[in-house]
């Protein structure tokens, strides 16, 4: 009995504050952009105190989860929940991709050739039905991102730290510190020299290009597509360093590592969405 009292079946935590302050920092966060917009002198600072609070949250919370892991209280079946909580989760992500791109499929395979059969006097006596566009009514010159230069590169560094990452969990499941260590510190880095990257690729467009955010349907596209990844490869830097600390203090095993599993799986999936953009985007 007391076996399967310090290892229960499935082990539910008493109730917590976490979510509470979370959402608390998350209104914080939403009411200072309305007020931000709107020109309201508090409003940054809204941002700024509900991004403080998440961070304490995040800290706490994630701080907790760590500490009942390692003290055993997860069982498989904990795990396993563990497991298809993040199966739907990148699911999700899927899904919010899925959704960029096929804005970008309508605009580029059905609305600009329908509005090319349009009598153009109509409508925009200048408008060109080919791709990339501006769209309709928008005057702009700007020039194309070229595939060959930079995403060309930023797709080897992101083909690369997928290598890098399944190199570190191929030596943790070998119960081999130093390469799983070596493995986690080239994934961050080759993550960190990529947003380098596009970071310049983005100071290029603005001022060389005049691609922009608000320069048509092209530029729209091309800057939430390529903004909302780079968020999301930001977000998995953040993550990859938490395990990396994880794995110098020694946290995982060979047969107990579901939070380094799930933090390979989001890479990965940010590695494939990468190489969908490259070829979607810059290349085509």
């Amino acid at each position: 009995m007391a076996q399967a009292h310090t290892q229960p079946w499935y082990y539910l935590p008493e109730p917590t504050r976490w979510p509470v302050i979370g959402s608390c920092a998350l209104f914080l966060m939403a009411t200072g952009t309305v007020l931000w917009i709107n020109g309201a002198s508090a409003g940054p600072w809204v941002v700024l105190a509900g991004a403080l609070v998440l961070a304490y949250m995040l800290f706490g919370w994630f701080g907790q989860v760590i500490g009942e892991s390692e003290g055993g209280l997860y069982s498989k079946r904990v795990d396993l929940s563990f497991r298809w909580g993040m199966s739907w989760f990148i699911f999700s992500e899927v899904m919010f991709f899925a959704a960029f791109f096929g804005a970008l499929f309508y605009a580029r395979v059905l609305s600009v050739p329908w509005l090319g059969e349009i009598d153009q006097k109509l409508l925009w006596p200048d408008f060109q039905a080919v791709w990339p566009t501006a769209g309709p009514g928008i005057t702009e010159h700007f020039s194309t991102m070229g595939a060959w230069g930079i995403p060309a590169l930023n797709t080897a560094l992101l083909l690369s730290s997928g290598v890098t990452v399944t190199w570190a969990h191929w030596a943790l499941k070998e119960n081999n510190r130093g390469q799983l260590i070596l493995g986690m510190i080239a994934t961050i880095a080759l993550g960190a020299i990529f947003l380098g990257f596009q970071a310049y690729e983005y100071i290029h467009a603005y001022t060389e290009l005049n691609l922009k955010l608000s320069t048509g349907i092209y530029g729209s596209t091309f800057f939430m597509l390529t903004g909302f990844h780079g968020f999301h490869v930001t977000l998995g830097v953040i993550m990859l360093t938490v395990i990396l600390f994880r794995c110098i203090a020694g946290h995982f095993r060979p047969d107990h590592h579901f939070a380094f599993e799930a933090v390979s799986w989001y890479w990965h999936f940010v590695d494939v969405v990468w190489l969908l953009l490259f070829v979607l985007v810059y290349w085509l």
